[in-house]
């Protein structure tokens, strides 16, 4: 099982899509004593992948500190970074406590494509400066793409790229409408774009060495089943059943892009929200609608649960509008 905390509402670039609407630090964060009480809950509740996100992770003074906590009560701590800051000692140090991975986000071979996706003019290069940093300090990473209709053409040359860089996979997310994304939802891919790209993945994964994984696009699963693709994962979406989300202010939500509150680890332990949450029961149990319920693939798809949400205008079990077993095909 796999778990987010965005440890932080702080960044220090300004995405366009971002989910968290990220900027300014909250008031209301969770401090160490608290960040540490809620990673020895997530352990008691059987969780092994530890994502710490935000804003910017990095930003958290007490970020070591915490990494080697969740690696003590046996959590696998990664975390999830624009890289801008993965300067200088700073891999080695997060190597040091424990960290098993970093997730460094590149949008586009092209470093004024992505820097006006990331909101920052000069992003591109202090970002490939932490990829250097990572490797030559033997820390893991991985890249971590945003991908809609102005960068969906490159996807697999970025695939490429991170081939030549070093990392150990490509984890491509399909944007989703929230936060400051539901501002760009008209740059989403829809029907056929999402599913091409989905199937040119696939094919890539055959002839590259290192892991390509589709994010927030669930039909991946359908896809691979199709074409007999062996994937080494057991459900498309996780949201509520094998995964879940911390805000930085300890606000419990089935997934980032799902804005549904279920408790708060400040109130009630974690471990306790997320065994007896009626939502996430919900999502375990209860049979999906429309093309979702009906396509034959919910238990192994299980369709995006945050775009059925934002485009049923909040039914977290209705269908997932952009998939060619659904019903709304545009």
């Amino acid at each position: 099982m796999i778990i987010s905390w965005n440890t932080t509402q702080q960044c220090n670039i300004n995405c366009v899509h971002c989910y968290r609407d990220a900027g300014a630090k909250r008031a209301d964060e969770l401090s160490t004593a608290e960040g540490k009480k809620l990673l020895g809950e997530i352990a008691q509740a059987g969780f092994k992948i530890m994502i710490f996100s935000g804003g910017e992770p990095m930003l958290r003074p007490d970020i070591y500190e915490l990494i080697s906590y969740a690696a003590s009560v046996g959590l696998r701590p990664v975390l999830g970074t624009n890289g801008i800051m993965l300067t200088g000692d700073v891999p080695g140090r997060l190597k040091a406590a424990g960290l098993m991975c970093a997730g460094i986000s590149v949008d586009s071979r092209d470093p004024e494509r992505h820097d006006i996706f990331r909101g920052l003019q000069g992003a591109w290069q202090q970002t490939m400066a932490g990829i250097n940093s990572c490797r030559e300090a033997g820390l893991p990473f991985q890249i971590h793409t945003t991908v809609s209709n102005w960068n969906e053409h490159e996807v697999t040359e970025i695939t490429d790229f991170a081939v030549e860089l070093g990392a150990v996979a490509h984890h491509i997310f399909f944007l989703v409408p929230a936060g400051r994304g539901k501002d760009i939802e008209d740059t989403t891919l829809k029907t056929a774009q999402y599913e091409a790209l989905l199937t040119r993945i696939l094919d890539k994964q055959a002839n590259t060495p290192i892991e390509l994984k589709p994010t927030c696009a669930p039909q991946f699963m359908r896809i691979a089943k199709e074409r007999g693709v062996p994937m080494r994962y057991s459900k498309g979406c996780l949201a509520g059943t094998t995964y879940c989300v911390i805000l930085p202010n300890g606000d419990v939500q089935p997934c980032p892009y799902l804005p549904l509150k279920v408790g708060n680890v400040r109130a009630t332990t974690f471990d306790a929200i997320w065994q007896d949450s009626q939502v996430f029961k919900k999502l375990r149990h209860e049979p999906l609608k429309g093309g979702c319920g009906s396509c034959g693939f919910d238990s192994l798809c299980g369709g995006c649960r945050a775009r059925a949400y934002y485009y049923s205008e909040g039914d977290y079990l209705a269908e997932e509008p952009w998939c060619s077993r659904g019903r709304r095909i545009p």
